[in-house]
């Protein structure tokens, strides 16, 4: 249990002259001293309240040059681990400076709230093939943490998080494989004045006690526009929850804020392949983006890999939930044996607070290549963020192979696109499976309603498919302009019987 408070003057301590002088400082506060909540949310406060300087690390040139696959060759050796042969159910190893990881994080452990710094050694590692001379090597520090635990079968610690770079990190739920990742905060993402990366400078780890089946962990965040103090309890499982409490402190006016920002990486699928040549049906880690609205409305947009960024805003009110998922599950989809992208996570945020009025954000960066991740999502509080107003922040990411929480009706199963009658039309199938859609006879008068922002509608048909025990809209789409913003669900009389199909069309 953390300590119920830390002495002012303890506070008091730390110095913002230069960050690398502020790490110091944290570090000289903490090594050896109490550690709780209040006392990191004061640091992240004092940080805010003076002008950023960026961290100022000597690396030695060979890690700044080094390319990935040689960087990949050191590893931690695991009898090295934190916290192994303790009896304990987590561990914790650390990862090596070097490729696009350059800026050190300090990382502490923490026993009956009394925190104690985690020092570098290069005798931690397996330098392997990577050419790296280890004797040259001390005082580097680490550039983050992964976490292990017996997710999968009791004799083995499957590494389940990591938390690497600027203020990214992911999870993975039992017999899943890593995928998409999540961050701290995203700032003025995707806009001209250009996108801002805060960096977790500080992590603490709370020691687990005997059996437990949850790990504390906490953050000390910090970039030109803001600091923030983040705290994070990991639920490994089928599903590995993570329920995330943060206070933000602002230096200056920030555009745009993204809270609970989502990364992940589409290249093509089945409504996306045109011009691919490739074996495989489909790559990507996250084939759409669901919303729960705050008035009960579930949404549904698959994700393309667009010829120009797009962005794609959905305005709401106090939003239930939203989330890259991986809805293919099958290995056909993707015939890919080396990434498995069926085993890849789907990542569902649920606010613990009410978020007020904003907007879910979808942005989509044109990619040459699956090694991208180039779609981001997240939620934008329409309260515009001021300097030296901390905003608190409340949410659980659910990673695992389906959210926490599915649309009572049926949901999109599958979306196709290609010509329709001539080279002006496009002709768009959409399979729906589950709710009610399995008990209907197939001549039910089942009406898929479309609409459209601009542009025609013709020859809309729906459909019973017993080959996906569902049932199928079809139907012609006459563009007029570059541009479209098209809607389906289905309908049973007066009822709507799925969630609403969402599609961004462009020239």
């Amino acid at each position: 249990m953390l300590a119920a408070g830390i002495a002012g003057a303890t506070i008091a301590t730390v110095s913002l002259s230069g960050f690398a002088t502020a790490a110091r400082a944290v570090a000289t506060a903490a090594d050896g001293a109490p550690f709780d909540i209040g006392w990191l949310r004061a640091q992240a406060q004092a940080l805010a309240a003076k002008p950023y300087e960026a961290p100022k690390a000597t690396i030695p040139d060979e890690l700044k040059d080094l390319p990935f696959e040689r960087y990949r060759e050191i590893r931690f050796r695991p009898d090295q681990a934190l916290w192994r042969d303790q009896g304990l159910t987590f561990e914790a190893q650390f990862f090596h400076l070097g490729f696009q990881y350059l800026e050190p994080v300090r990382i502490y452990e923490v026993v009956n709230g009394i925190a104690r710094e985690a020092l570098y050694g290069p005798s931690e590692f397996d330098f392997g093939k990577s050419g790296v001379d280890p004797a040259q090597l001390k005082d580097l520090g680490f550039s983050g943490v992964r976490l292990h635990y017996p997710l999968n079968r009791p004799d083995y610690y499957d590494e389940m998080a990591v938390f690497q770079g600027a203020s990214y990190f992911r999870s993975i739920g039992r017999g899943q494989v890593f995928g998409l990742s999540a961050r701290g905060i995203a700032i003025n993402t995707a806009l001209p004045e250009g996108e801002e990366f805060p960096s977790f400078r500080a992590l603490w780890l709370e020691q687990p006690r005997p059996g437990a089946a949850e790990l504390r962990m906490h953050a000390l965040l910090d970039g030109p526009s803001a600091a923030g103090a983040y705290s994070f309890a990991i639920h490994p499982g089928e599903t590995t929850a993570i329920d995330v409490t943060a206070m933000l402190v602002p230096r200056n006016a920030i555009k745009l804020v993204g809270v609970a920002p989502l990364t992940s990486m589409y290249f093509f699928g089945e409504n996306d392949r045109l011009g691919v040549d490739d074996y495989r049906p489909e790559v990507h880690d996250s084939d759409g983006l669901a919303i729960w609205h705050g008035n009960g409305e579930w949404l549904w947009r698959p994700l393309v890999n667009p010829a120009q960024l797009s962005i794609t805003s959905f305005a709401d009110q106090s939003p239930r939930g939203f989330g890259l998922l991986q809805r293919d599950r099958d290995f056909k989809d993707y015939e890919d044996i080396e990434v498995r992208p069926d085993l890849r996570p789907t990542l569902w945020v649920e606010p613990l607070a009410d978020w007020g009025r904003g907007e879910v954000r979808l942005i989509e960066i044109p990619s040459d290549r699956e090694i991208h991740d180039n779609v981001v999502a997240f939620w934008a509080p329409e309260t515009p963020v001021q300097p030296g107003q901390p905003l608190e922040l409340a949410y659980r990411l659910h990673w695992g192979p389906q959210p926490p929480l599915r649309p009572p009706g049926a949901i999109v199963a599958a979306t196709r696109v290609g010509r329709g009658k001539d080279d002006n039309i496009r002709r768009f199938v959409i399979d729906f499976v589950g709710g009610q859609l399995s008990q209907l006879a197939p001549g039910a008068p089942l009406e898929a309603v479309v609409s459209v922002s601009n542009g025609q509608i013709r020859d809309i048909l729906s459909q019973a498919n017993p080959m996906v025990d569902g049932w199928r809209a079809m139907f012609d789409f006459a563009p007029d302009g570059s541009a479209a913003d098209l809607r389906c669900f289905l309908r049973l009389q007066n009822t709507v019987l799925s969630e609403t199909w969402s599609y961004r069309w462009t020239t």
